[in-house]
């Protein structure tokens, strides 16, 4: 007989979402390997996410919720539950970029998380910890639905070369990440540019940084330590970041001649012949 985890729904999101499935399934009179099959996952995934030893995924919530006459409320769960299951000290990161209206982001030897694949994503989470990497894999990209809002943020990248070539799961992972900033090519709401390596000495040489422009609130500048995050709304501080994203913009390349540069780069040091060198 399978055991029945009782579930507190008032413990966390995990739980009140798992409390929730568990309801509607039961209302609908199916088992967890019936709805399993109706959604084509398994029932023991379908069992794992209402014992909360599981995080369900946006695409799991808009299938249930479609089996399961919810009317969305599954699909409105599930992003109060992926955020939650961020790192504590950076969940104010999370919404500070969901209500952004602009976001600007410099970073030295790291692809964005809100441009990651999650095939990049999970390479570079399981650097020193391999626990749970699908989840947290999942969690970081659920940030990307704010650019499926109506109103999506304007965003702009300014990524070092060094981001390009620093190789990260494997040729094809890089492959895969380069294909990814290449599809933003013709949306004009998300802009990559490459600082590259030709630029020499450059105003973003004290680090990687985040800037956050709102409709109505202060501007906010996010940097980032070991295990931490610094936000601030300082005023002299966001004059000076802003000031530097400038010369940053200026003294990358275009938004043309960096996509010509990434499609370089995946060609050239990521081409399929790559796989096959020792």
């Amino acid at each position: 007989m399978t055991h029945i985890n009782v579930l507190d729904p008032g413990a966390s999101p995990l739980d009140y979402y798992g409390y929730e499935l568990r309801r509607l399934r039961e209302a609908a009179g199916l088992t967890q390997k019936q709805l399993g099959d109706i959604l084509n996952y398994t029932g023991s995934l379908v069992g794992q996410i209402e014992t909360a030893r599981k995080v369900p995924t946006p695409e799991f919530s808009e299938r249930a919720d479609a089996a399961l006459g919810s009317e969305g409320l599954l699909s409105r769960l599930v992003d109060l539950v992926l955020r939650n299951q961020l790192p504590g000290w950076f969940r104010q990161v999370a919404e500070l970029e969901a209500r952004a209206i602009e976001i600007c982001t410099f970073h030295t030897h790291l692809i964005h998380g809100l441009l990651q694949t999650k095939a990049y994503a999970r390479a570079v989470l399981g650097a020193l910890d391999q626990t749970g990497l699908d989840d947290r894999a999942e969690v970081r990209l659920a940030r990307q639905r704010i650019f499926e809002k109506e109103k999506p943020p304007v965003f702009w990248a300014v990524i070092s070369e060094a981001a390009l070539c620093q190789e990260s799961g494997g040729p094809a992972t890089m492959r895969g990440q380069l294909a990814q900033l290449l599809a933003f090519e013709n949306n004009p709401r998300i802009n990559v540019q490459i600082l590259p390596f030709a630029a020499g000495v450059h105003a973003g040489l004290q680090g990687s940084f985040d800037l956050f422009r709102f409709a109505s609130d202060p501007a906010i500048v996010y940097t980032e330590g070991y295990g931490s995050g610094h936000p601030t709304a300082n005023p002299d501080t966001i004059q000076d970041c802003s000031l530097r994203y400038d010369h940053l913009r200026a003294a990358a390349l275009s938004l043309k001649d960096s996509a010509e540069l990434i499609r370089r780069v995946m060609e050239e040091r990521y081409g399929e012949h790559s796989d096959s060198v020792a």
